[in-house]
Order: C-alpha cells, then structure tokens, then sequence
C-alpha cells in the first residue's frame, strides 16, 4: 500500500514537473480521472473510442468502462470522435498512440479503414480491442460481442414476422453504411428470410442509412413514409435511428410500427401494443455491462492473462467467460443474448440507462 502511494505520489511530482515546463493541453474529447496519462510501470492506461459524440448508446458504454477500469486501479482516457467516420477515428487513434496508451478499445465506424492505424498501435506494444462495432480479423486481438450475430438476425426477424401478421411491406433504418455491426445483423436478418419459407410473404423493400444522426434518421424515415404507402413496419437495429423513427411514426399518428434495438431511457413514451404507440416492443443488452466487459477484457489483456486465442477464458466481475470463434478469421467475447423491452417491463428499466 505504502508502495503504492508512493508510486503515485512520484507520477504526481512528474506530472507537475511536465506541465510547468511545457504547459497543459487538453481535448474535448478526452475524459481520465485526473486529465493525464501514465507513464508509470506499474499503472496502466486504457482508452475507448467511441463511434462519436453525441451518442447516448456509446455514452453508456463509455461510463461502464471507465468505472470498472478506475475501479481496478488503473487509468481511463474517453474519446468521442466528433463525427462518425473512419477518418475521425483514425485521428483519435494516432493522438492516443502519441500518448504511449496501454490498450486501445474501439466501437469500429468502418471494419476495414482502421486497419492501418491500428496495426500501427499494435506494432507500438498497445493492445488493440474492439467493442459493440468490430474491425477486422487482423485489426485487433479479440471484439467483444454484444450478442451473437445469428441470434440477432433471428430476434429481428422474428419481431418484424409477429408484428406485421407474417405478410407484407418492412424497411430497416440503419446508422452508416459501413457500420460492421448493423451491416452483419442486417445480413443475418436477409440469411432468415432466405432460408425459411416461413417469411415468404414479407417484403424488404429498402435499407435507408440515417448515419447514427437524429436528423438523418428523421429524414429517412419520413422519406421511407413517403415512398411506400404500404409500409406495415420498420425495423431499426440502431439506438439513433429507432429513437428517431419512433417520435416521426408516433407524431405523425401514422399505422407504420417500429421495432428493433434501442435504449428504454429514451424510447419509454414510444413503447406500447396500442394504435397511440409506435413500437409494439423492442430490444437491446445494457450498453453499460458491454462496456464493463470491455474494460475487463482489455485489463486481462494488457496483463498478458489472455491474448485473445479461441479458447481462453478469463473472469470479468463474477463471471467467467470463453473466447469464440467469430467466423471472420478472429475471435470474440459475447456478453449475452438481446433483451425484449416491452409495456410490461419497460418502467422498471426507462431509469436504469
């Protein structure tokens, strides 16, 4: 403990020393527990970049991987991209490689354009995750998964086969067209319908891209409502574009229902299987949880406990998990399976995130 103390004690003199001797500097973007990075060999720093700012989902994420990384002992740098690009990101990265970081985890905007930067953080010694957005295969050691891929596929389709009666006209509002992960629930959702006669009768008859934008994704929709009178459903695996839908569809008093993933804090007016709701019932994991299990992963990484192999386990908090296969030539760590939100149990959880 004395040791301890007195190793903090010393990067605080230093700390000091630098700052009087070069000035401060700071970033928007950047949230630690005491504003800097440590360069102590006993005191690791981790950071998360999230897709962008403004985005209530990584926000949450964001705040359960900053508590649990200060929570062991060591220090969080929180960035938020201020829009939602590769490019954005790829600045965040080469800042945080300038620092000398431990680990980097990252919510992916395109799977493939941070490969060079993050190869690069790899090369530097610094251990490379993603979160709820995966990179590809040789842009990281391991992605930790909200929830299986298929498994979501599945619960979306299913909701969109209940909600419209089996038959009939749905659309998907996704973020960006280059989002890894609404791209491959997206495509999981295609591969039901494809394999099972059981969906016959229904139509996808577009997938509309709102960018992870309030705005956007208003425009989109409206657009979607404008377009095909038709429309029974749409279905929005984004907590943007859900959002945003709901308060169009519901505004509006238009037949249309929604479905898909979003957050119970905002989408609790809109959640109800009545003509005066838009979503009959939606779903998601707790963003909170997925960003604590990344803080633990990158922690059991930066410890040299894992290195991200398939078949490694590790405990995060009170359980144990296993590293996966993820079916694109890397591995992953999935939280769990997605969670229904419907007017049964939507209070109990509209105060929790």
């Amino acid at each position: 403990m004395k040791k301890k103390m007195l190793s903090v004690l010393l990067c605080s003199v230093m700390a000091a020393s630098l700052l009087a001797g070069c000035g401060s500097s700071s970033s928007s973007e950047d949230s630690t527990s005491d504003g800097s990075s440590s360069s102590s060999s006993d005191t690791y720093t981790m950071a998360f970049v999230s897709k962008s700012a403004g985005n209530p989902y990584n926000e949450k994420e964001a705040e359960g991987f900053q508590e649990i990384v200060e929570a062991e002992g060591y220090e969080c740098i929180i960035q938020h991209p201020e829009e939602a690009t590769a490019e954005a990101q790829i600045t965040v990265i080469n800042s945080l490689i300038s620092q000398g970081v431990d680990s980097i985890t990252v919510a992916a905007n395109d799977e493939n354009a941070l490969q060079s930067v993050l190869e690069e953080a790899m090369a530097a010694g610094i251990q490379v995750s993603c979160m709820d957005s995966k990179t590809n295969a040789d842009s990281r050691a391991v992605f930790v998964n909200q929830a299986g891929i298929t498994e979501i596929g599945q619960t979306l389709m299913d909701a969109v086969y209940d909600i419209t009666g089996g038959s009939g006209q749905f659309a998907i509002l996704s973020a960006t067209s280059q989002a890894t992960n609404q791209n491959a629930w997206i495509e999981a959702m295609q591969e039901v319908m494809d394999s099972d006669s059981k969906y016959a009768d229904l139509e996808l008859v577009e997938i509309a891209y709102g960018d992870d934008e309030s705005q956007k994704s208003t425009d989109q929709t409206q657009a979607l409502l404008s377009k095909y009178p038709d429309l029974k459903l749409i279905c929005a695996p984004t907590t943007v574009g859900i959002n945003a839908a709901a308060k169009v569809l519901q505004d509006e008093g238009s037949s249309v229902k929604l479905t898909g993933l979003g957050l119970p804090s905002e989408m609790a007016e809109y959640i109800g299987d009545d003509d005066e709701h838009s979503c009959p019932y939606m779903f998601l994991w707790n963003p909170e949880e997925l960003g604590e299990l990344a803080a633990y992963t990158a922690i059991a990484l930066v410890n040299g406990d894992i290195t991200g192999a398939e078949g490694e386990t590790f405990t995060a908090g009170d359980t144990e998990y296993t590293i996966t296969d993820a079916g694109d030539g890397g591995t992953e760590i999935i939280l769990g399976p997605p969670f229904e939100f419907n007017e049964d149990n939507i209070d109990e959880w509209k105060d929790v995130y």
